[in-house]
């Protein structure tokens, strides 16, 4: 997850850095705040059925189920910046997959991680989950953190980094859980948000790279994965066995899909090549975008016969989060890029500019006090208005405390 600054639009003659826009930032804040507050809320009793995630067997569709679509949307939109960057500072075609690979594998490593922990078995491992989880989040932190540049600090982050790596080497060495009575270890069945994330990112840029200097590539690429999700609801043709995820990418491509519907959009307002294109005038921009939305909203109504569920990962429930992300990202860029109006979202653009150690942080907090043996705030205020009083009070703590490390210039990049 990259950071971004303020630009204003520019020329190819004006810049050769790839540009990056507030909205994006505050677009993944607000992406990340509701994050925390539904996974918070999904502990307290007593609220209305469309505050949860929907089931598995209903047809429909809750806000809470279109989180994770926004991290993927997100996701797309940051891509084409990050390898217009990335190029721009070493032309170097293996360094830049190598870079996609070790961003894939951080990922990865973290979700499996966070996926794992409740399945620690102490007597096993030696110690805690919690106090597993907590060292294996930190080594991550150690190995991604950004330090100073300074050329006296060159040498103590080398070993921070690998004192994390060894850290997380050493959690996974650790590792054992009880299966059927028997010692197993990781389980790599799920691999949480963060490795779902991982996956949908590697299968477009294996699809993006190669072809992001053709104008139309990015929205074939997307009504073909659009067509891989539709074929695999409806049955109409898979391949002869289901391939895990380790080594098919694309999966039945939804998470694909809303990851290049990013790309799209990213092309949409940034032009094709970000930094050396102009960037399109806004009012198009948004009208594009805006078609782009009414069209998913279509599409997602003709493929309804399908079903609408996130955790089946149905056409419909892709496409009509698609036409969310768009609506919000349109209406945040002409708040904060076009009429600078950035002043109420100061928490969320930090949280957005620092999005990993912010999505960490619940889970480091949640560990510690499982450590501690403190469970005051499962038990108490868990029902009704109460608890989302309390919930509300969480979200703004966190990202509070994500304001407060990012301004101590603890940041976290992969």
């Amino acid at each position: 997850m990259s950071r971004a600054i303020s630009v204003e639009a520019v020329t190819p003659a004006a810049t050769t850095a790839a540009p990056r826009v507030i909205s994006i930032d505050i677009f993944r804040g607000l992406t990340m705040a509701v994050m925390i507050f539904v996974n918070a809320l999904a502990d307290i009793r007593g609220l209305p059925w469309w505050t949860y995630h929907a089931k598995a067997e209903w047809d429909v569709m809750t806000y809470v189920d279109m989180v994770f679509p926004f991290f993927l949307f997100i996701v797309g939109m940051s891509l084409p910046l990050s390898v217009e960057r990335r190029i721009q500072r070493d032309p170097s075609a293996a360094k830049l997959w190598l870079h996609v690979a070790t961003r894939t594998l951080s990922l990865l490593v973290l979700g499996l991680i966070l996926a794992n922990a409740e399945y620690v078995d102490a007597a096993r491992t030696g110690i805690p989950g919690s106090v597993w989880a907590i060292i294996g989040i930190l080594g991550a932190a150690l190995y991604l953190n950004v330090y100073p540049r300074s050329e006296g600090f060159a040498r103590y982050a080398k070993y921070l980094r690998a004192a994390g790596i060894g850290a997380v080497v050493l959690v996974f060495a650790l590792f054992r859980r009880s299966e059927n009575g028997h010692a197993a270890w990781i389980d790599f069945s799920y691999p949480e948000i963060l490795g779902l994330i991982a996956f949908a990112y590697l299968a477009v840029a294996i699809l993006y790279v190669p072809t992001r200097r053709w104008r139309w590539a990015a929205l074939v690429w997307f009504v073909l994965l659009l067509g891989l999700n539709i074929g695999s609801a409806a049955r109409a043709f898979g391949l002869p066995v289901r391939l895990s995820i380790y080594c098919w990418p694309f999966d039945n491509g939804a998470h694909a899909c809303i990851v290049m519907a990013g790309v799209v959009a990213s092309q949409i307002f940034l032009g094709l090549r970000p930094g050396k294109d102009a960037r399109p005038a806004a009012k198009n921009a948004s009208s594009t975008a805006i078609g782009f939305a009414f069209a998913a909203l279509l599409a997602g109504w003709l493929a309804a016969p399908l079903g609408i569920s996130k955790i089946r990962a149905t056409p419909t429930w892709s496409l009509w989060s698609i036409a969310a992300a768009l609506a919000v990202f349109t209406l945040l860029y002409w708040i904060c890029d076009q009429w600078r109006q950035t002043r109420w979202a100061v928490l969320l653009r930090t949280a957005g500019s620092n999005a990993l150690l912010t999505y960490l942080l619940p889970d480091l907090w949640a560990y510690a006090l499982y450590a501690l043996g403190f469970a005051w705030f499962d038990t108490h205020f868990a029902l009704g208005a109460a608890g989302v009083i309390k919930t509300v009070a969480f979200t703004l703590g966190i990202l509070v405390l994500s304001w407060m490390l990012t301004k101590a210039k603890l940041r976290l990049q992969l």
